[in-house]
């Protein structure tokens, strides 16, 4: 199934604290869900859970990515 790339908006704060909780093992469940949602919105369906790969590390814009496996006869 493919894999769809998902870009959250988030601060600082919000996303040490995603980056902690993956690391020890654990899920931020509202992010995972607006991670979710937006896949909704793009018209797929999710396939799966959201998997939370990484935060950007830009200077002001910060970002949670997560990666969602879609079903392909969703995908255009």
């Amino acid at each position: 199934m493919p894999l769809l790339r998902v870009h959250l908006d988030s601060d600082r704060s919000t996303s040490r604290r995603v980056l902690q909780l993956h690391q020890e093992g654990k899920i931020h469940h509202e992010s995972r869900e607006a991670a979710r949602d937006q896949v909704w919105r793009r018209g797929h369906t999710p396939a799966g859970d959201p998997i939370f790969v990484g935060i950007t590390n830009g200077r002001h814009d910060v970002q949670l990515l997560y990666d969602v496996e879609v079903y392909s006869d969703t995908v255009s």
